[in-house]
Order: C-alpha cells, then sequence, then structure tokens
C-alpha cells in the first residue's frame, strides 16, 4: 500500500469520535469538541488544512474512520499522486 497522508476539515467535523475510536494515535479531540490529527509526536496539529503522515499499521483504521465519519470530514490522500483514496471525493 501506498504512503498516506491523513487530514480533518473542522467546519465539517460533527465531533462523533469514531475517528479518535479507530486510530487514537492519528486522530485527537481538542477542547472545541472537534477532532484533528496529530503528527509522529502525538501533537495535535491545530492549523486548518495540515497533511500528518499515517503509520503504516495504521492505514486501514484511518482509511475505516474516514469511511465511516458521519461529518464526511477525513481526507486520505496518495502521497505520490496526492489522490484521495478515502473520504469524500474518494476515487472509486
Amino acid at each position: 500500500m501506498s504512503e498516506l497522508r491523513v487530514w480533518v476539515d473542522q467546519d465539517l467535523c460533527t465531533g462523533d469520535g469514531l475517528c479518535v475510536q479507530y486510530a487514537p494515535q492519528v486522530f485527537e479531540f481538542d477542547v472545541d469538541g472537534l477532532a484533528y490529527v496529530k503528527n509522529d509526536s502525538g501533537e495535535l496539529q491545530l492549523d486548518p488544512g495540515v497533511r500528518v503522515g499515517v503509520p503504516d499499521h495504521l492505514k486501514l483504521d484511518v482509511i475505516d474512520a474516514a469511511k465511516e465519519c458521519p461529518g464526511d470530514c477525513i481526507y486520505v490522500h496518495r502521497v505520490d499522486d496526492d489522490v484521495v483514496v478515502a473520504g469524500p471525493g474518494a476515487e472509486g
């Protein structure tokens, strides 16, 4: 599987928390009740549109989180061609 990056659109986030349940190493809530991505050091990335790498062992969890997200706000991109593989606008 290709290298992946992920980001969350907080404008669409419902705060449901499925992403945090699927991959707590990648997603976390901030004080505003919305989900954000964390970098590989575990630091919350609060800037809009910030993409972080998805660890190999969490790729399926992150893809599942994007597919199951009720807010449809998680975008998973392949690094090599920037194609959305899960989330809004994902290819087939």
